[in-house]
């Protein structure tokens, strides 16, 4: 699986990303993930045309010690279609961004 993963935080870090997760993403059934949609300005022209799959989301899993960002694009609405998959360079940055911005927002040094 390709994955943004920061690593080795500190569990004060941890608690302080948890909360900011928790007020600002959905959370799914499985404790520690959570659903960050995708900007649908940023969609590949498949994401666009499936419009009975949006919105499309990326999983980021908490851990005490880590969080990890799969680079895969999801649908909450199917299991498998031709707009799921690999995001391309485009979103990957966005995402990585997104997430840098939470630490900066935090005030936490990674």
């Amino acid at each position: 699986m390709k994955q943004y993963v920061v690593d080795e935080l500190r569990l004060e870090d941890y608690d302080r990303i948890k909360d900011f997760l928790d007020e600002h993403l959905e959370s799914s059934q499985i404790d520690g993930i959570y659903w960050l949609p995708l900007d649908p300005t940023i969609l590949s022209e498949d994401q666009i045309s499936h419009t009975d799959c949006q919105p499309f989301y990326f999983a980021l899993d908490l851990e005490p010690d880590k969080l990890t960002c799969e680079f895969l694009v999801r649908t909450k609405k199917r299991v498998r279609c031709s707009c799921m998959g690999y995001a391309d360079p485009e979103q990957c940055h966005w995402l990585m961004q997104y997430v840098d911005r939470i630490f900066r927002t935090l005030q936490i040094k990674i």
